[in-house]
């Protein structure tokens, strides 16, 4: 997953995500100083994504449950966003939960994008609430 990429271009065609909306990690998994990424597409022939880091607790409205409050290095109008763990893969740590994930992520990403080695997709996942929560489209709720 390249840290820093080109900024990323519309998807082609809307792209479900079947799996993110149904991973069961919990918020004990990560902890404040991980640095973790949130997966929102294909960059050539890899997973790309916002890698931020892990600063405290905070609850995720859109969701009514735990979440966490992570700091994006290289700010921007919204430095801080609330996520759902579910959203989440560790960069620096190789835990089976977050490698079972990445590579379910990569089975069902990677061959819709195969002839595409040079563009950066942006799935359209998320969203970023006007309280700053990051959501997934799953998770979304009217009236946000």
């Amino acid at each position: 997953m390249p840290p820093s990429v080109p900024p990323p271009v519309p998807a082609f065609a809307p792209i479900p995500d079947p799996l993110t909306p149904v991973r069961d990690i919990t918020h004990a998994h990560f902890q404040a100083g991980h640095q973790v990424v949130v997966i929102k597409g294909v960059a050539g022939r890899e997973l790309w994504g916002d890698a931020m880091r892990v600063v405290a607790p905070s609850w995720h409205t859109p969701t009514d449950e735990d979440g966490w409050r992570l700091r994006d290095p290289d700010g921007g109008a919204q430095t801080f966003v609330t996520a759902h763990p579910r959203y989440l893969v560790h960069l620096e740590r190789r835990c089976p939960d977050c490698l079972i994930y990445l590579r379910a992520m990569e089975d069902h990403l990677l061959p819709k994008f195969s002839g595409h080695t040079d563009a950066v997709v942006d799935c359209g996942w998320y969203t970023t609430t006007a309280l700053n929560q990051l959501v997934h489209v799953a998770d979304a709720r009217g009236g946000r």
